[in-house]
């Protein structure tokens, strides 16, 4: 079995940091996407979250066609759209219409979450009452439409069609996509434990040019999931504030526990890791999100990672029956 460097590229929340703005988490987004373009990532998905304070991240469509624009070659996509929020012709329409105006460029990434609380669910859409399966069917028969289809998404029509994921972090969703013969992209900054294959996996991942910084760094993401588990969800805190903290015994045994979802440390730290999880999912391709507070740190992180990744190595012949 033949072995190639992975792809490398982005999944951008849009942070909203303690004491900045939605406007400005968005600005960011623009930058570091010009910024992965220039270092030589592959994609650039953002996701779709609602009433979430922390995230800017709400409307996919709408970012994907600005990020389009800011850059050239970068391929931009959802990470993802949640479809159970949104009617399956709506969502053909909108990303035929950005495959259309981005030939080559437009990923489209289905996901099954909420997205945020039961209000926010209710408040979008009816549509989650329906069986998940069935709505990712019909979204793919909106993609290739039948001659004789009483209704087709137009802007799909000569081929405008945007590459499909599936994303999840289950057994039952990776079999579903292998059911299906759509790639899968696992979230294993959501379960890094979970012993699932992909053909892209996304990894919360800090790099910084030793490995005290990158944990120093990493406090402020390690305080906030502290925070949402003791009840108080809080917008991510700076790691001067989180260095400070006055962490508990049972709040230090808490962190620990936690501590393999964020991956930490120099380039050389993280290339062994990142090697590690690659060589357990069998992925083709490495999708990082990066938690950071400083813009400043963000970047210098996408700048190392992109100096990693000649030295990582993935499978370059694996078949979509190979997932778990």
């Amino acid at each position: 079995m033949s072995s190639v460097a992975p792809k490398l590229s982005v999944l951008d929340t849009s942070p909203i940091v303690q004491g900045s703005t939605p406007r400005q988490a968005l600005l960011n987004t623009v930058d570091l996407a010009r910024l992965a373009e220039d270092l030589g990532y592959h994609r650039y998905w953002v996701p779709e979250h609602h009433g979430m304070r922390g995230v800017a991240s709400s409307a996919p469509a709408v970012l994907i066609s600005h990020l389009a624009n800011a850059t050239r070659r970068l391929r931009v996509g959802a990470g993802g759209v949640l479809l159970p929020n949104h009617a399956p012709l709506v969502v053909a329409e909108q990303f035929g219409t950005l495959s259309a105006l981005h030939p080559d460029r437009i990923d489209l990434g289905i996901g099954r979450a909420p997205g945020g609380s039961k209000a926010a669910s209710a408040a979008l859409s009816p549509q989650r009452t329906k069986d998940f399966g069935a709505q990712l069917d019909e979204l793919r028969d909106y993609l290739n439409p039948r001659e004789d289809a009483e209704v087709k998404a137009i802007p799909i029509l000569g081929g405008n069609v945007p590459e499909l994921w599936l994303l999840g972090r289950s057994p039952e969703s990776a079999a579903l996509a292998a059911e299906r013969g759509i790639k899968y992209a696992f979230a294993h900054h959501l379960s890094p434990e979970a012993p699932i294959k992909g053909d892209l996996v996304s990894v919360s991942v800090i790099a910084a040019e030793d490995d005290e910084r990158a944990e120093w760094l990493a406090g402020s993401t390690r305080l906030k999931v502290l925070s949402r588990i003791r009840g108080n969800r809080i917008q991510l805190p700076s790691p001067e504030e989180a260095a400070d903290f006055p962490y508990t015994a049972d709040d230090r045994a808490e962190i620990a526990k936690r501590s393999d979802a964020v991956l930490t440390g120099s380039t050389e730290t993280l290339t062994a890791k990142l090697q590690t999880i690659l060589d357990r999912t069998g992925a083709a391709e490495i999708m990082v999100t990066t938690p950071l507070y400083h813009h400043a740190d963000r970047r210098r992180s996408y700048e190392l990672l992109a100096s990693l990744a000649g030295g990582l190595m993935a499978c370059s012949n694996r078949s979509a029956s190979s997932r778990a």
